[in-house]
């Protein structure tokens, strides 16, 4: 909008405007707390943990970046996110690698050979019951 008392410059339009109605958000750092908690959160699955951990990371460290450049708000807010994401991506790969040892172990093995081979659940019982006696000794 155009005063006559006061005509507009060129210089006018590249200037920011400071007020209230001009007020930046940082929807990365809100994105990348979000997603850091429900990383943390559903860290014992692999989509969950894996997933969104490493959404949360990148969206966290995008929005870092912009607040520490001084583009948007909430600089802490995309740490906390980025820090959540990879807890749950550690906490992921960690259920990850206790699962695939399980799956490979001998009593395992053992374990899955008795009961195919059993016929009833009472030889499906004492194969479980087995398996774990060979875990905890």
């Amino acid at each position: 909008m155009s005063f006559p008392e006061h005509p507009t410059t060129p210089a006018d339009s590249t200037q920011p405007h400071t007020g209230e109605g001009a007020r930046r958000g940082n929807g990365l750092a809100i994105a990348a707390l979000v997603l850091g908690i429900l990383a943390v959160v559903l860290f014992w699955t692999v989509i969950g943990g894996v997933l969104l951990g490493i959404l949360a990371l990148v969206f966290g460290i995008i929005g870092a970046r912009r607040a520490r450049g001084g583009r948007a708000p909430r600089r802490t807010m995309s740490i906390f996110g980025a820090v959540l994401g990879v807890l749950g991506v550690i906490g992921s790969v960690v259920i990850i690698a206790i699962g695939a040892s399980i799956l490979n172990s001998d009593e395992f093995k053992d374990f899955d050979d008795c009961v195919q081979h059993a016929d009833t659940q009472s030889e499906r019982d004492a194969c479980a019951d087995d398996f774990n006696e060979d875990v905890n000794n």
